[in-house]
């Protein structure tokens, strides 16, 4: 993967951001079989902040700016969504404290550790039936990737496929964290909304990343 500058960070967040408010209803009826239907909800409510502020965004560092993102999510919205996707995004600013320009193996870092803060916050695991069993897939993949030496297009379109497929695959899982987990058996046979929405925003970034007139 070549090196990700600060508008690449940008442009990745704000894809994310973007996902987040246009599948607002998709995200929330999935949350509903088995939650309380508020993901979606509370998804697009995080991530509109971040648009709204987007222009007064610290852009001094990939750092920096990851770091912005995640006290601006944490610090306006309550429940349990906004501190776990401000962990992941303070984690992520934490693991490239420093850098100006970030590798694939960076990129690896900051999923990493995003993956690490919601463990710790959400007291949560693989097999818990959460974001982190497509996160953490997806994250595998990108390494994966890396070794054969394929541009980010590629590497985002193989993360996608994986997130897709491990989202799917939750299906299959009883839930283990979150008011689903309240339902016991009947959280079986669908699918985590997070986990979803990781390939859901997977799949949207490795679209608008190819197309992008600047690679």
């Amino acid at each position: 993967m070549t090196r990700t500058a600060l508008s690449d960070t940008a442009f990745g967040v704000q894809s994310i951001a973007r996902t987040a408010v246009d599948n607002e209803r998709e995200f929330g009826d999935h949350d509903s079989v088995v939650g309380d239907g508020d993901f979606g909800f509370s998804l697009a409510r995080e991530f509109e902040i971040v648009l709204s502020d987007w222009d007064g965004l610290d852009r001094s560092s990939p750092s920096a700016f990851l770091k912005r993102v995640a006290l601006v999510i944490s610090g306006r919205i309550g429940g349990t969504s906004g501190p776990l996707w401000g962990t992941a995004f303070l984690r992520a600013a934490a693991a490239v404290s420093g850098k100006e320009e970030l590798t694939g193996a960076d990129v690896v870092a900051i999923l990493r550790a995003s993956a690490e803060g919601i463990k710790s916050r959400g007291k949560s695991d693989l097999g818990d039936k959460t974001l982190l069993d497509a996160l953490v897939p997806a994250t595998d993949a990108l390494e994966s990737e890396l070794a054969t030496a394929s541009g980010p297009a590629a590497a985002l379109a193989r993360m996608a496929r994986v997130a897709r497929a491990s989202a799917d695959a939750t299906s299959l899982l009883q839930a283990r964290r979150g008011r689903a987990i309240y339902t016991g058996e009947r959280s079986i046979g669908s699918p985590d909304p997070g986990a979803v929405a990781v390939a859901v925003i997977l799949e949207r970034l490795s679209r608008e990343w190819a197309s992008r007139d600047d690679l």
